[in-house]
């Protein structure tokens, strides 16, 4: 008599369907992180970007902040939610100009926990004298 438990026949289409499904959430999840990085170099980017901008000797430290703001924007879109705010400081070398950008850190696509990362950037401020 055969024995039932030897019998693997119809289990090839089962075991290449959840191979597949757990190789399509690992492919998944790689480009879920590295769309996590890519956003996170964006911000980065560009808070550096408008802090240097409103460090200029002829521009307010808020016309950075609004470059860093349109920089996001078109990068990606409007499907990410950032608070950018530039403030004056004083630093070791002077006084500087910091932007900072709260922007939502992406877990499914752009949607993910609102204001979750946090980016600085600093530049001295520049003057004309």
């Amino acid at each position: 008599m055969r024995d039932l438990h030897d019998d693997e026949s119809g289990s090839a289409p089962v075991e290449f369907v959840l191979v597949g499904l757990l190789l399509t959430a690992l492919t998944l999840a790689v480009l879920q992180l590295a769309l996590v990085v890519y956003v996170r170099n964006v911000v980065h980017d560009a808070a550096v970007e408008g802090a240097y901008h409103g460090a200029l000797a002829d521009v307010r430290p808020i016309d950075g902040a609004v470059r860093a703001e349109r920089l996001i924007e078109t990068a990606l879109g409007d499907g990410l939610d950032a608070e950018i705010r530039a403030d004056e400081a004083v630093g070791a070398s002077g006084p500087e100009v910091v932007v900072t950008v709260r922007a939502t850190l992406p877990l499914v696509g752009l949607l993910g926990i609102p204001a979750a990362m946090e980016v600085s950037a600093h530049a001295p401020r520049e003057s004309f004298d």
